[in-house]
């Protein structure tokens, strides 16, 4: 059995000796019991867990060296063609961090174990990405402002629609500006805001006669939100009526066309709020290169690739702390513009896979923020369509926040499972429950899996080269709330419908974190922002800095015998076959196209496998890519080929176009 650390006894650094062997151990636990057992304990477990024999069964963990100056808060984690991993903080959820205007994007070479700053433009904290079929990373979205709870609002604040009855210009309101109510009370702007032109349209009407009459010119305004917060503190300030209110400064025409409509404005509590930027990161360069922005401000929302290389984006708080009621957008790489996407509403960062087809499964995943009775059910959405399919039998359907999911291995499959869960914001409710639903058949239903060792949220689920998923760490209670962070690892294999246990981890995660298939084979895991660090909640929690890797038992059990790939093309040829050499072709028993992931509140719509059909001939293999692009999106991908006993290669970087 796989040891699971505890806390250690305070007597026990009253055991006089610290170094035994572990012919020692006995006697000592006769001695001093029960001190000397969990110090006994420890050491023992320090011994085993570094025996070769115990490695090959369960796996292994060791920590990475990060100097000081590169250590962040990893928010969001992504793994780049190059190889590197991209780790993206923005402000961290350190409001001193955003009220300073420090971002941070750290770029971690595995390979190397080298850390390199990325010049970060705007706080991508809670932000949404894609891969691209490029290779870039598109990250959109991200914190505007951070929440002020009830009781710390002083100044009352909310959404100010502005009005522009002018169809010649924009007009840019620059954050600052003030509005006036007619009883004189002001508001002033947090953010830039720009209305665009008032729309000009022409009537043309007739007299009894049937003649035409000269055109009449209609305008209808055009309008944009901003928050806005009052002047003064107090109470004076709350409205909840609408009224017109005059924009401080402007004079003449602009002033008679431009004016702010109130809506609720409130001592109540304020959410975060998004932001419209859209970046795309370049892997090659290194850098953020802007592009045109979201029409809608986005915080926690979800970007999924679509079959043609186009990004939907879903869901998210706008501007002015709402939940997105639906207006969801695509983003298309090649012009590098947005445009209106087919509406549905979702709770934030919902889980959504591209099915055979085109649809889009939602298997009840989120994480979080929206009522406990809009957009929760699971179910199969047409986006052509815009319909959606709802999907039965999913037990503890009211503890899907904070689960994991994903597309199972193979991809062929098109099975979809959701793993634990918890109810619904700081619900105290975990789920132990998996489930798993066979998208191929008409009328889908889920079937519970195997339970997990206990109820668990923010769970860490990686599908790794030989068809299994590895899972990882979690806690049972809201963001690792009474000490309740899991410190275990296991492996699910979608064949038996099985978990066996792994190597546990030594650092606990919950909220925050991340988990990634690394192309040699590993996984890395970031990340953690605990509420509290002790049972009692009393000890503010620290945001975890440390990283860990997961070395699987296969990697030890067959290091030196692991199936290799030598030259081959970096992309498919016009048949979709790729040959590579290979001086052992007999290793080889199968072979996976995995998309690398982009991953945050454990939520990875990215990561996906796809089994390829083979030939070997002498010293190569052929591999055949299926041709179905809502099966294999456009973009790059690790060919990763396995043993008979599931070990595998070091990947090979393959463009899909």
């Amino acid at each position: 059995m796989a040891y699971h650390p505890r806390q250690k006894s305070r007597t026990a650094k009253k055991t006089k000796k610290t170094v035994l062997g572990i012919g020692g151990l006995v006697v000592l636990a006769a001695l001093n019991a029960p001190a000397a057992l969990d110090f006994a304990g420890d050491k023992y477990h320090a011994y085993k867990i570094a025996q070769p024999e115990y490695k090959a069964r369960y796996g292994s963990w060791s920590q990475v060296g990060i100097p000081e100056e590169f250590r962040t808060n990893a928010i969001h984690a992504a793994l780049l063609h190059t190889g590197k991993v991209l780790i993206v903080a923005g402000s961290g959820n350190e409001q001193r961090k955003f009220d300073k205007g420090e971002f941070e994007t750290i770029l971690w070479d595995p390979k190397r174990n080298t850390f390199k700053k990325i010049e970060t433009p705007d706080d991508f904290f809670c932000a949404g990405h894609a891969q691209l079929p490029d290779g870039r990373l598109l990250v959109a979205g991200g914190t505007a402002r951070y929440e002020l709870l009830d009781g710390e609002v002083t100044r009352a604040g909310g959404g100010m629609r502005v009005k522009n009855e002018s169809p010649d210009k924009a007009v840019v309101l620059k954050k600052g500006t003030r509005f006036r109510s007619p009883a004189g009370v002001e508001y002033v702007t947090k953010f830039d805001v720009t209305v665009p032109k008032a729309k000009r349209s022409f009537d043309i009407t007739y007299d009894d006669r049937g003649v035409m009459q000269p055109w009449r010119t209609k305008v209808t305004a055009s309008e944009a939100r901003v928050f806005v917060e009052a002047v003064e503190k107090g109470p004076l300030s709350v409205t909840e009526r609408q009224a017109q209110y005059e924009v401080v400064g402007l004079k003449g025409k602009d002033a008679a066309n431009v004016y702010g409509l109130s809506e609720k404005i409130t001592l109540d509590k304020q959410d975060f709020q998004g932001i419209r930027a859209a970046y795309e990161f370049d892997p090659k360069a290194e850098k953020y290169v802007p592009v045109e922005p979201m029409d809608k401000a986005r915080w926690y929302p979800t970007l999924v690739g679509l079959e043609d290389g186009r990004i939907l984006a879903v869901s998210g708080l706008d501007d002015v702390g709402m939940i997105d009621p639906g207006d969801n957008e695509i983003y298309d790489p090649g012009t590098k513009k947005w445009t209106p996407g087919p509406k549905r509403y979702f709770p934030t960062y919902p889980a959504l896979f591209l099915t055979k087809g085109g649809k889009l499964f939602y298997p009840a995943a989120n994480a979080g923020y929206g009522p406990a009775d809009q957009g929760r059910e699971p179910g199969l959405w047409d986006l052509k369509k815009n319909t959606f399919q709802r999907v039965p039998g999913l037990k503890d359907a009211d503890q899907t926040e904070t689960a994991a999911s994903l597309l199972l291995p193979p991809a062929q499959d098109q099975k979809v499972m959701i793993l634990g869960g918890g109810g619904v914001g700081e619900s105290k409710k975990s789920t132990a429950r998996t489930a798993v639903v066979d998208l191929t058949k008409e009328n889908p239903v889920f079937e519970d899996g195997p339970d997990l060792p206990q109820g668990t949220r923010y769970l860490n689920s990686v599908i790794m080269p030989d068809d299994s998923v590895f899972t990882t760490n979690g806690s049972k209670d809201y963001r690792g709330r009474s000490a309740s962070n899991i410190f275990k690892a296991q492996f699910y294999d979608p064949k038996t419908n099985a978990f066996r246990e792994a190597a546990a981890p030594t650092i606990g995660r919950n909220y925050h974190s991340e988990a990634l298939l690394l192309p040699d084979g590993r996984v890395a895991t970031f990340g953690s922002d605990p509420l509290f660090d002790d049972q009692q909640n009393t000890k503010l929690g620290h945001f975890e800095q440390r990283m860990e890797v997961f070395t699987p038992p296969a990697l030890h059990k067959n290091a030196a015998t692991r199936p290799a790939l030598g030259d081959g093309p970096r992309k498919p040829d016009a048949d979709d076959r790729v040959t590579f050499r290979t001086d052992h072709p007999e290793r080889i028993a199968s072979a996976r196209l995995m998309r690398p992931s982009a991953v945050t509140h454990t939520t990875d719509v990215e990561q996906r496998s796809i089994d390829l059909p083979m030939t070997k001939n002498g010293k190569s293999v052929t591999f055949e890519v299926p041709k179905d692009r809502t099966l294999v999106p456009p973009g790059w991908y690790m060919l990763f080929v396995t043993d008979e006993e599931g070990t595998p290669s070091e990947a090979k970087w393959l463009h899909v176009t």
